[in-house]
């Protein structure tokens, strides 16, 4: 069955799914162990297909994807050590589940980047949507703009750097780990944490049940 939506033509299965087809487009410009491809005519799914097969078939490991056009759920799920641009920006869910790549997204991300993340490096140019980070396992976040809302919900690991402000209730039920604001923090912030450590280099605008202010240590110093 098919069905047309403005100029473009998207096929679907017997069971209403888009993107039943799962071939790897095989669009890249390869140099070494480097590529490069271009992703504007591509769908969500056949920029995942030609990511896996560069890193896990072709033994590249540093890719660089051109115009990601803001599609949900990329580079998820990418689980070695391997270096990753975007240039552009990302919409939700974007470089989850991943452990152990050094990401570099050029322009901004939506809702949940780096969800469940386990390790390696992520950093975004610019602001990124509510749930940084969320159940971060491992490894770094930096976000060079702002951060929406519950960054870093369910902490359980791993450090979220924001050099800009960040939303209400950020580190809302964080287990471990750190997160650095440098701007100010909104309202609610660490509401319900176990554990954890947030620091804020502005103004906070109310605590959340739970959180509570400390003293600095010779272990923040050495942090």
């Amino acid at each position: 069955m098919d069905a047309l939506v403005g100029e473009r033509r998207i096929s679907y299965d017997a069971r209403g799914l888009a993107e039943p087809t799962a071939d790897v487009p095989h669009v890249s410009e390869v140099s070494g162990t480097s590529a490069v491809f271009d992703a504007a005519d591509l769908t969500t799914r056949q920029i995942n297909l030609e990511l896996r097969s560069l890193l896990y078939e072709q033994g590249i490991t540093d890719v660089t994807v051109k115009n990601p056009g803001s599609k949900h759920s990329i580079g998820v799920g990418i689980l070695t050590r391997c270096k990753i641009t975007y240039e552009g920006s990302l919409g939700y869910f974007g470089c989850g589940l991943i452990d152990g790549p050094e990401v570099h997204i050029t322009g901004r991300v939506g809702w949940s980047a780096c969800e469940n993340m386990m390790s390696g490096v992520v950093v975004i140019e610019s602001n990124a949507g509510s749930l940084t980070g969320a159940a971060l396992r491992g490894g770094d976040i930096v976000v060079k703009g702002r951060v929406g809302a519950r960054s870093g919900i369910d902490q359980k690991g791993g450090t979220i750097l924001t050099l800009g402000s960040a939303g209400s209730m950020t580190g809302f039920m964080m287990q471990r780990g750190h997160q650095i604001i440098c701007g100010d923090a909104g309202p609610g912030l660490g509401d319900s944490m176990y554990d954890g450590i947030i620091y804020v280099g502005g103004k906070v605008k109310a605590l959340g049940i739970d959180c509570v202010p400390g003293e600095w240590t010779d272990v923040d110093t050495e942090f």
